[in-house]
């Protein structure tokens, strides 16, 4: 008799903890997935379209080289362009995509944008412009004079550092969702040579 109440508390004991330790870990499960819910809103109110604007003033020779022998009977004919351009440059971060893995405490970032011109507000000044004796700027000369003018300043602002502030928001903005992910011992993970990439300015189509 003793030996089957003994059996019994054994039993009883083990089936305890076994509905303890399931109840625990369901828990934990839970615990587990609602800190993922709450970090990708978290993650989401971080991410954000990001804007910048700057002013540009740069000068543009133009010069037709394409025909010399028409420049040589008919006249040179060249101008000097000043350009004056309000710049626009945004980085949607709201497209980033979030996929978490609650079991391994981790959330893949993907589908980073990248730096993209806007718009460019442009105001043509042209002065210092020669013309042959019979070869003038037709409306056909003045579209191409402007076209690569506004290709110039195109350039011009692909290569200014605004284009590096933005790449700057962009990394403060990864680093802020790593903090984010870092106070519940969740870790962030992406592909760096993929955001590397994506940090690439895209050009304005022209």
């Amino acid at each position: 008799m003793d030996v089957l109440f003994f059996l019994k508390q054994v039993l009883g004991a083990i089936a305890s903890f076994l509905i303890f330790k399931l109840l625990f870990k369901g828990g934990k499960k839970e615990k587990t997935r609602e800190q993922s819910v709450v970090l990708m809103e978290k993650i989401r109110r971080v991410c954000k379209f990001i804007t910048m604007e700057r002013d540009f003033s740069e000068v543009s020779h133009y010069q037709n080289v394409k025909d010399k022998i028409a420049n040589f009977l008919l006249g040179i004919k060249k101008a000097v362009i000043l350009i004056k351009a309000q710049a626009r440059i945004g980085l949607d971060l709201t497209k980033i995509e979030m996929e978490s893995t609650p079991e391994k405490k981790t959330i893949r970032l993907k589908n980073f944008s990248r730096p993209l011109i806007l718009s460019i507000d442009t105001d043509f000044s042209y002065y210092d412009k020669l013309e042959g004796w019979a070869n003038k700027f037709t409306s056909e000369g003045l579209a191409e004079v402007t076209r690569n003018a506004k290709q110039h300043i195109i350039d011009k602002v692909t290569e200014s550092s605004l284009m590096d502030q933005a790449k700057k928001e962009a990394v403060l903005a990864i680093k802020m969702m790593e903090g984010l992910a870092a106070a519940i011992e969740w870790t962030p993970a992406y592909n760096e040579l993929v955001l590397e990439e994506a940090l690439q300015t895209k050009k304005l189509d022209s």
